[in-house]
């Protein structure tokens, strides 16, 4: 199993807010919104929510098997990443609405104020989205600490008071952001994207709901004093500065007639992770791992062994470092996840 391309049963996450509507075009998912509007790929991380428990929530199992892609990575280091720790958590996230304006803490808060060995740094690329719908990042000029306590007690009766303090952005298909540690951030109604990020589920909430869900104050501060979590935001990305920080343009590593290589995320932009964008044009290359392959648009063939295995847009697979190469053929876009810089 650990020599071989590993693909995995669907692993739809339980949360507060709906979506997943986009789903349908993407995964070939039913065309509605439900409380399961994420996708965890390939994933090692679980998730914590305050809906249905289940131990195994957010961990990936080995198609047509119960086994974790965690109980791999933990009995078969070698065999699996050479012994690294694959520190990346990748998913698939459509919003039915506006998600509440939120932060997550860099990797130094995260130890100080969580004990945790990550923070929520994170990247989305936009996949699809429905009519009008927007991203937010970044504070608008001149948003101070006071302001935002201001907006926070606002938020429990006027739905759109953090709108007042985030700067807004139209949601193009193909866009790039990145969203540091730090970062005033939510993720507009009607955003299909893939959103590679530190393995955490630590999140910073001022904003008193989640569409018609009234927040709890665990939900919204993570187990800490409001005081203390809001010690999180990082006032200083706000405007022109936000916009430099965040928006990425894509970089292109490598070009021929039938294949482009771009980087879109590097580690000179964070050293939590990387992510890289493979484009053929019934052409084929190479992937190697350890990593993640999320295949984005069209369809294909993926080659390892003397095995010719169909892709299509929506499937995702991990690569172990002992199945060495495999080769990638055909009118595809993929996407490729790597952990933190060693």
């Amino acid at each position: 199993m650990v020599r071989h391309p590993l693909f995995f049963n669907r692993n739809r996450v339980y949360r507060i807010y709906k979506g997943g509507k986009l789903f349908h075009e993407f995964f070939g998912d039913a065309d509605e919104d439900s409380n399961y509007p994420e996708e965890w790929i390939a994933s090692s991380t679980k998730a914590r929510n305050e809906g249905p428990k289940n131990e195994k929530e957010g961990l990936s199992t080995v198609r047509g098997t119960e086994t974790t892609l965690a109980s791999l990575m933990r009995d078969f280091p070698m065999e699996m990443t050479q012994g690294q720790q694959f520190d990346v958590l990748v998913k698939a996230l459509d919003s039915g609405i506006r998600l509440p304006a939120q932060v997550h803490p860099d990797r130094a808060l995260a130890r100080s104020l969580f004990n945790s060995a990550h923070g929520k740094t994170e990247t989305w690329l936009l996949l699809a989205t429905r009519p009008g719908a927007n991203i937010y990042f970044g504070f608008k000029d001149g948003v101070t600490l006071a302001d935002l306590e201001r907006t926070s007690a606002k938020s429990e009766h006027d739905p759109d008071a953090f709108l007042e303090i985030m700067q807004e952005y139209p949601a193009r298909v193909g866009d790039v952001w990145l969203i540091p540690g730090g970062a005033m951030h939510s993720i507009g109604a009607g955003c299909l994207l893939l959103e590679v990020q530190e393995p955490s589920d630590l999140v910073v909430s001022p904003e008193h709901w989640c569409g018609p869900h009234r927040l709890s104050q665990d939900l919204m501060y993570f187990g800490l004093e409001p005081q203390t979590a809001l010690t999180c935001f990082n006032f200083s990305l706000a405007g022109n500065r936000a916009l430099e920080v965040g928006k990425k343009i894509p970089r292109i590593v490598e070009e021929r007639a039938e294949y482009t290589r771009e980087a879109l995320v590097t580690y000179e932009d964070t050293p939590c992770f990387s992510v890289t964008r493979h484009t053929l044009r019934g052409g084929e290359c190479t992937l190697r791992g350890p990593a993640i392959f999320v295949v984005v648009n069209g369809a294909g063939f993926l080659k390892h062994d003397g095995q010719r295995q169909p892709l299509k847009r929506g499937d995702y697979f991990f690569l172990p470092w002992a199945a060495g190469e495999a080769g990638a053929e055909g009118e595809l876009q993929i996407a490729e996840c790597l952990p933190s810089q060693k």
